[in-house]
């Protein structure tokens, strides 16, 4: 019934609830809206997708298994599909913080999913009875986290990782031959190769992916079929490895039932685990996007080894001035995918008896990682890597003035004779090649070979 204020009356099993009049949920759902105004939220939207795959492949599984008549099923699983596809997610309006099960939000999906469900079939289709059969909060809401995430990680976290990746293999054979200084402790070091620098970033990312690649067998198991407490109570003996059979035929992922449903119902373990392989993906992008940023330091009194992309104006009050700005963004998001590690980690702690209390904000947390390290890689793929300029004359200049050269002379001179040599070059400001000419008995050739920085990169036998 909905009255002339624009709302309508619903009723659940603690009463009646005025609910908006053109929405899609009904009375749990404006409770969880009501009882949770607490941070503006929402679940993510591929959680929600991953609700209305789970809930499209729970229908089809118990129409199967008889526990559902066919045109009812064939109702919710069309409805399902759409919210899958994303067209409803307007109707998804209830906070992350709410209670530690997802319930609500579980019951948000069931009554929106009914409501479509029943104007397809022309008859009545029950948010519980009928949407949610065979299935509790409890084992839905682990199952469309590992869902989710495992098929947000497929779909784009991978292919962004490949392409960075790939982009830097790129950069880095366009840069072949061009030696710099190397660096540790942010102080000058022996020469390395532009080739070498870059090809060890690209082999960062290409472990960072190889690590979160070997996450996903574990994410495959899902804990749908354990219902409330593992039992399996009120689910057909069956349902398990049928909805299995249903989501992995929609997905070509090969999901399958959790080896024990009181593992899978009461911890988090594996989305703790991704959790971590994504903050040390996040760690290999700061690294790399920090690098770009020194590098490109000055233009007059940093490093000014390389010119990144400019790409927008750096200060408000200095004319002229332009920042490694895509570094910055990527080293932020590296830094909110490190703080959503440790808001997972303290979630997966609270795994009391049998069912974790801590299922929305993991969601929240580990898909937004997972969004942050995908579109922070393609961003620092394409805006900062592809097309850095590299300052040729500069590096060549500092290169030979650079003292730690004389290490090249170690096995000829000494180590001492060395470090005399160092000092004075790096005190007068001149090449080692000269002072080591006045302070050695090696002659022209010797010193050309032994200091020439292209033979100084190649890998030593």
């Amino acid at each position: 019934m909905t009255d002339q204020s624009g709302f309508r009356t619903e009723r659940d099993s603690m009463g009646e609830v005025a609910v908006p009049a053109d929405a899609l949920y009904g009375a749990q759902t404006q409770r969880a809206v009501d009882n949770f105004p607490i941070s503006g939220l929402r679940m993510p939207p591929d959680f929600i997708h991953a609700l209305g795959r789970i809930k499209a492949c729970a229908a089809r599984a118990n129409a199967e298994l008889g526990q559902l008549e066919p045109a009812i099923a064939d109702a919710i699983a069309a409805a399902a599909d759409t919210v899958a596809a994303g067209a409803h997610d307007d109707q998804f309006p209830i906070d992350v913080f709410q209670t530690g099960s997802g319930t609500s939000t579980n019951m948000n999906a069931n009554e929106v999913i009914a409501r479509l469900a029943s104007e397809r079939a022309g008859t009545r289709i029950h948010p519980n009875d009928h949407v949610n059969r065979g299935q509790s909060s409890n084992d839905v809401i682990p199952t469309a986290i590992h869902v989710s995430a495992r098929l947000a990680v497929e779909q784009r976290l991978l292919p962004a990782l490949e392409h960075l990746a790939t982009t830097i293999e790129d950069k880095a054979r366009s840069l072949e031959g061009i030696v710099k200084t190397g660096r540790t402790h942010l102080m000058d070091a022996m020469p390395v190769s532009f080739a070498q620098e870059l090809g060890g970033w690209a082999q960062q990312i290409r472990s960072s992916g190889r690590r979160i690649g070997d996450t996903l067998p574990r994410l495959e198991r899902l804990a749908q079929g354990g219902t409330a407490v593992g039992t399996g109570i009120n689910a057909h003996p069956d349902f398990a490895a049928r909805f299995c059979e249903q989501l992995a035929a929609a997905t070509g992922i090969p999901f399958r039932p959790a080896e024990d449903f009181f593992e899978a119902l009461s911890c988090q373990d594996t989305a703790v685990e991704l959790s971590g392989q994504l903050r040390g993906a996040a760690g290999a992008l700061l690294k790399i996007a920090n690098d770009l940023r020194w590098m490109n330091s000055g233009p007059l009194t940093g490093l000014g080894e390389i010119s990144l992309p400019a790409l927008q104006p750096g200060s408000s009050i200095m004319p002229g001035k332009v920042n490694p700005v895509i570094s910055e963004a990527v080293i932020m998001a590296a830094a909110q995918i490190t703080g959503n590690d440790a808001t997972i980690a303290c979630g997966g702690q609270w795994g009391s008896f049998q069912l974790n209390t801590m299922l929305p904000v993991i969601a929240l947390n580990l898909l937004q990682s997972i969004e942050l390290l995908a579109n922070s890689a393609r961003v620092l793929a394409d805006k900062a890597v592809a097309d850095f300029r590299v300052n040729a004359d500069h590096i060549r200049a500092a290169l030979d003035r650079n003292p730690v050269l004389v290490t090249a002379l170690n096995e000829r001179i000494g180590y001492e004779k060395g470090a005399e040599i160092a000092k004075r070059a790096y005190a007068e400001g001149r090449a080692v090649k000269d002072v080591a000419r006045e302070m050695t008995d090696l002659s022209e050739a010797e010193l050309d070979a032994l200091l020439d920085p292209a033979q100084l990169v190649r890998p030593q036998q």
